[in-house]
């Protein structure tokens, strides 16, 4: 199973931008596919994360609510995050992640990181 996470660059404060994970190597239907990030100095967070089962749920962190939004192509097998108004503490390496356990915990798999550098 592989995670390839790709998107990330540089952007002013207030920019947009949007990520992408595409998984390959197995069937992740059933699977919370999540995005985390890890800033300099600080823990890895949880992001957002979605899942699709009888319908399509998504969750995100207090911080991000409102500006990400999280998507998913089951189709294509690849989860994306599309972030605005995005903001100076946003700045991390973002992770892309796939689980059966539960939105926010537990995964399995893990792509490599994608650097987002927000200048103010």
């Amino acid at each position: 199973v592989q995670l390839q996470a790709f998107g990330g660059g540089l952007v002013q404060a207030g920019g947009s931008l949007r990520l992408s994970c595409a998984a390959s190597g197995g069937t992740f239907s059933g699977y919370y596919m999540g995005w985390f990030r890890q800033a300099p100095g600080k823990e890895r967070e949880f992001v957002a994360s979605t899942v699709t089962w009888s319908g399509y749920t998504s969750y995100y962190a207090d911080s991000v609510k409102g500006r990400f939004t999280i998507s998913r192509d089951s189709a294509k097998n690849t989860v994306y995050l599309q972030m605005d108004s995005l903001k100076p503490e946003d700045t991390a390496d973002y992770y892309c992640a796939a689980g059966r356990e539960g939105p926010r915990y537990g995964y399995e798999y893990w792509g490599q990181g994608t650097k987002v550098t927000v200048s103010s």
